[in-house]
């Protein structure tokens, strides 16, 4: 797990044709707009969580934030527990965000 600023999170998440996007928060928080083209899973649904993480496929580069970096870490280093290399938190989270966020499709 490596913890990005928003500068580097977006440099490589520009430059990686592996790469997906997760966002972490409660449905409300989601309700507010995501980044372009994340998924959600909630970190707060426990077994469900992983259980989700566990079926994404390992050989791809996670892109994780979160409302201020803290849930996104832990679901970075959750993510390396089971075995993902490629996790990478965004600082800061969506309250440090600049760019811009869209409704979950």
């Amino acid at each position: 797990m490596e913890h990005l600023s928003q500068d580097e999170w977006v440099s490589q998440l520009e430059n990686d044709d592996n790469a997906v996007i997760i966002d972490v928060r409660t449905d409300d928080e989601v309700a507010d707009g995501v980044i372009k083209n994340a998924i959600h899973i909630d970190i707060y649904k426990g077994q469900e969580f992983v259980d989700e993480i566990e079926a994404l496929d390992k050989n791809k580069n996670y892109y994780v934030y979160c409302r201020s970096g803290n849930r996104s870490g832990q679901a970075c280093s959750i993510m390396g527990q089971l075995g993902f290399e490629n996790a990478y938190n965004l600082e800061g989270g969506i309250l440090e965000w600049e760019g811009d966020l869209v409704d979950l499709d």
